[in-house]
């Protein structure tokens, strides 16, 4: 299969939305990314209508079609019917006229080979007289069928599509010409480069529209109005049945759009449920004008179908129908290398993602699959991951933050800006004595703790850090830490318990106090003896030095 879609990969946010809207979740998911199975894929689009970040996108064949117009041979242009839709007021001459401006040799509407396909469902039904038909003018449909349905593709009609049959109607009036079929289509991209030589390149209208863009060329508004254009509703739902005679005796005609619904008709099909019935088959919902181009970029589908039912006519084209065998075309099926998980295997990866037992199972579809067994399966194919269950990553990561909330010795508040209590550990109630934390939960934090620290960074918007206080009313003294989260706009308080720690520095300076004082106290006595001594023998020696002197005086007398 043809790359018709690519993705940017910068803009996957791994939001898994194109796996919950894949009906056939061919979306595999690895390294924060998501790749689209192109063996699995049906193109039908919807990855790239619901992305939220652009990062699908449809591979651009403007250039493609611009080498054609320089090759110097004639290029003409298949317009699908759904271009009422999309170019508001525009008809198929004022459209052809700005084709011709780019350098076209001519343009027609698709819905001329519209009107050779039913004719050749007619013939069939009348002249064949099979049990079931289903149409193949849908690609999309028609890989559904030969991918997931290959029972079925016994009753998917033989018939080339209105785009190859008009091209092929082309070819056969401009020998040697090059033709472009340009619609809201993103598989007929594929299914022109599936069936070689008929279809030599495809644009989407919005191709066309910045192209237009680009050359400055403006779409006349005018339309034409003509009666042989019935074909012309092929783009809505029950279209096709609205062009056909429907009266095949035995026959019911039935009409079904979107992949759900197609998916839902072909199982009753293998089921032995329907007999004798023609279904026409859209993957799109509303049909062609509900296409991804038209639903991403146009997506007005009660309007669009108005302009359709106005521009169309009650006649069939005046055209000559070709030989049956002209028209024929084979379906093969083609395989999806899909392997199927056992049971204990399924089981086994169930329980990576904490699904124990049924009741586990939430089958919620955040990661994109409809129960959580889908999602074993998927990650047994190699499609997704065990992180993609939200639920499983939520649990996971309240638990981890659980266990460090609930067992960090440290006090753990967390406010609203109303100052709110929100949440409350352990420690933390066993510092502030509260019994159970549904006694404060919700309730203003002034009932345990002084608000204005709180206020103060409400206030300032800056946090608090390693604030000693003593709580007087639990007779505790602690460190708060209050910081402001601006993201989540809540106060996260932080509490540890230093009531030891004080009552030890308590204790420290109590200890040295005492020995200052002992200290002093001893100084003290000791400088007393000192003193005493020295007055001590202060008057001894002068009692010496008296003795002594009138020693001397005596002798020197004699």
């Amino acid at each position: 299969m043809s790359s018709c879609l690519t993705l940017k990969k910068s803009n996957c946010k791994n939001c898994y939305k194109c796996i919950r809207h894949c009906p056939v979740k061919s979306i595999r998911f690895s390294g924060n990314q998501a790749h689209i199975i192109e063996d699995e894929c049906i193109l039908c689009g919807q990855c790239f209508v619901v992305c939220p970040q652009n990062a699908k996108q449809i591979v651009d064949d403007t250039e493609k079609v611009r080498v054609l117009l320089h090759s110097g041979e004639a290029v003409y242009a298949s317009i699908a019917p759904s271009f009422i839709a999309n170019y508001d007021g525009v008809g198929i001459d004022a459209l052809r006229e700005a084709l011709m401006k780019l350098g076209f040799a001519g343009a027609e509407e698709t819905a001329v080979g519209a009107s050779i396909v039913k004719t050749e469902y007619e013939r069939i039904l009348r002249e064949e007289q099979r049990d079931i038909v289903i149409s193949s003018c849908c690609h999309s449909v028609n890989l559904l069928i030969q991918k997931y349905f290959p029972h079925a593709l016994q009753y998917l009609a033989d018939v080339v599509s209105p785009m190859q049959a008009h091209c092929r109607e082309l070819k056969t009036r401009h020998p040697g010409c090059k033709t472009v079929f340009i619609g809201p289509c993103l598989s007929k991209k594929d299914e022109a480069e599936r069936y070689k030589g008929i279809v030599d390149a495809v644009l989407t209208f919005e191709e066309l529209t910045e192209w237009l863009k680009s050359e400055d060329i403006a779409l006349r508004k005018e339309t034409d109005q003509t009666a042989e254009s019935r074909a012309r509703f092929f783009p809505t739902t029950g279209g096709i049945l609205k062009t056909m005679a429907q009266n095949a005796p035995g026959y019911t005609y039935l009409a079904l759009d979107g992949v759900e619904n197609c998916i839902a008709a072909l199982r009753d099909i293998e089921h032995g449920n329907i007999h004798h019935c023609f279904i026409e088959m859209s993957a799109c919902v509303g049909s062609c004008i509900g296409g991804p181009v038209m639903e991403k970029f146009h997506n007005t589908p009660v309007k669009d179908y108005m302009a359709v039912a106005r521009y169309a006519g009650d006649k069939d084209f005046a055209i000559e129908q070709p030989e049956s065998g002209l028209l024929k075309k084979d379906f093969s099926a083609i395989k999806c290398r899909v392997q199927t998980p056992s049971e204990t295997e399924i089981c086994q990866i169930l329980r990576q993602m904490g699904k124990f037992k049924p009741s586990d199972e939430l089958n919620c579809g955040s990661c994109g699959y409809n129960t959580c067994r889908e999602k074993a399966i998927a990650i047994y194919q190699g499609k997704a991951e065990v992180s993609m269950c939200l639920p499983f990553l939520k649990d996971k990561a309240e638990s981890f933050s659980d266990n460090i909330v609930n067992n960090t010795p440290n006090g753990l508040i967390v406010l609203n800006e109303s100052l709110e209590v929100q949440q409350i550990n352990q420690a933390a109630r066993d510092i502030l004595n509260i019994r159970a934390a549904s006694d404060v939960l919700g309730e203003p934090v002034v009932r345990i703790l002084d608000p204005r620290v709180f206020l103060q960074v409400l206030t300032t918007g800056k946090s608090v850090h390693n604030k000693r206080e003593y709580l007087a009313e639990y007779k505790r003294y602690v460190e708060q830490s209050v910081i402001l989260d601006h993201d989540y706009h809540v106060l996260i308080c932080i509490l540890r318990d230093v009531t030891d720690e004080q009552q030890q520095r308590e204790r420290k300076e109590a200890i040295g106090r005492q020995t200052v004082e002992i200290a002093d106290r001893v100084v003290d006595k000791q400088m007393r003896i000192v003193q005493e001594i020295a007055s001590l023998l202060g008057e001894t020696a002068a009692e010496t030095k008296i003795a002594l002197t009138k020693l001397k005086e005596s002798i020197s007398d004699e």
